[in-house]
């Protein structure tokens, strides 16, 4: 069963995205994918906000999301994309794809959401070539004491509301331990100056698997 069905949340999503957009998320996706090239994965698409971002230079984009309402919106938006996208289901822990099949692998706000992120990580290794780019932007555990305690507590509830998604796990330490190589990453606020709001530590940044 590869669905995961999160019907409020689905509504909800693309508004609350929009917003992050104007406030500056579309253009950390714009970074996230300046550069790339050749065919990509991307693992938990949602409904599709990165493929307006993606450059000429790729050929081919699989566009993997488990839930259903957001996988149809994504579908209507890899039609508008400006390069080929499709759009599949399945999950990031366990990808039928074949290994070292694609150029480029991106994790866009969803490594803090998948079940196994280290299992994950491990299945966008095994697709992507040697030499190939881990290209990520997540939310990832804040950098003192008193924020990764607050993240904490947010823990205990904030899963339930936000389909899964848990902000206090250490991606940026999974990435550096999965078989990757940081190449470039930079850390920052969003929203700036968030400290209310527990998701805001962000990494963004490009690996390479060895």
């Amino acid at each position: 069963m590869t669905d995961l069905s999160h019907p409020i949340f689905a509504r909800l999503y693309p508004r609350l995205d929009a917003g992050c957009a104007r406030a500056g998320g579309a253009a950390h996706r714009a970074e996230l994918l300046a550069g790339a090239s050749g065919r990509v994965l991307e693992v938990g698409a949602g409904y599709g906000a990165n493929f307006a971002h993606y450059p000429p230079e790729v050929t081919e984009v699989v566009a993997i999301e488990p839930e259903p309402r957001l996988r149809a919106q994504a579908d209507r938006n890899a039609a508008r994309a400006p390069v080929p996208v499709t759009v599949r289901p399945g999950r990031a822990e366990d990808l039928d794809l074949d290994d070292a099949s694609f150029d480029v692998a991106v994790a866009s706000l969803v490594l803090c959401s998948v079940r196994d992120p280290v299992r994950a990580l491990a299945e966008l290794r095994r697709v992507l070539r040697p030499g190939g780019e881990l290209r990520y932007y997540e939310h990832v555990r804040g950098p003192t004491p008193g924020k990764r305690r607050f993240q904490r507590y947010a823990d205990v509830l904030w899963p339930f509301f936000a389909a899964g998604c848990h902000v206090s796990r250490p991606t940026d330490a999974y990435i550096a331990g999965s078989g990757f190589t940081v190449r470039t990453e930079r850390r920052f606020d969003f929203p700036e100056g968030g400290r209310g709001n527990p998701a805001s530590p962000h990494v963004l940044g490009v690996a390479v698997r060895d």
